[in-house]
């Protein structure tokens, strides 16, 4: 026996276990390479990134946009009270007379059409008004705009 004391290996061999993790290891590889390699399997993020936006802007320009449906809709119109004291107020005052923003009662400077005054509050508009379209949703928005529109009537 050649027993010197010095650890051998003995030429064991590896758990089959351990093999089989190893070859679904190469296997997986294999797999995500040819899957997911552009030059290989021809899928992009940004093609699916594109397609995505496209379908978003599908969905949005088939969405039905009209600022003046709430208009005339007294339920409606105490909703957009109440969205209005609590977001636009602090500049608008409470009767909408006008304080750090504009009088909202008279002919208003980008348009006092429903569409118009729509726009100015979920875009904003430069020197004060901020957006309010991420904050607020479109039907809130139109709500507020039913709101104003029956202070000018």
């Amino acid at each position: 026996m050649n027993d010197s004391g010095i650890p051998q290996e003995g030429h064991n061999k590896i758990p089959k276990g351990w093999m089989a993790f190893f070859a679904g290891v190469i296997v997986f590889l294999v797999w995500y390479i040819a899957s997911f390699t552009p030059a290989i399997s021809g899928w992009s993020f940004y093609k699916e990134y594109e397609k995505e936006m496209k379908d978003g802007e599908k969905a949005a320009a088939s969405a039905t946009t009209d600022p003046g449906k709430y208009i005339g809709k007294a339920d409606a119109i105490a909703e957009g009270k109440t969205e209005f004291e609590t977001n636009c107020a602090a500049c608008h005052m409470a009767d909408a007379s006008g304080g750090i923003g504009p009088n909202l009662k008279v002919a208003l400077k980008y348009g006092s059409t429903p569409d118009k005054i729509f726009e100015s509050i979920s875009k904003g508009r430069p020197n004060g008004m901020p957006p309010f379209q991420q904050q607020l949703g479109n039907d809130k928005v139109y709500k507020i705009v039913a709101f104003i529109e029956s202070l000018r009537k």
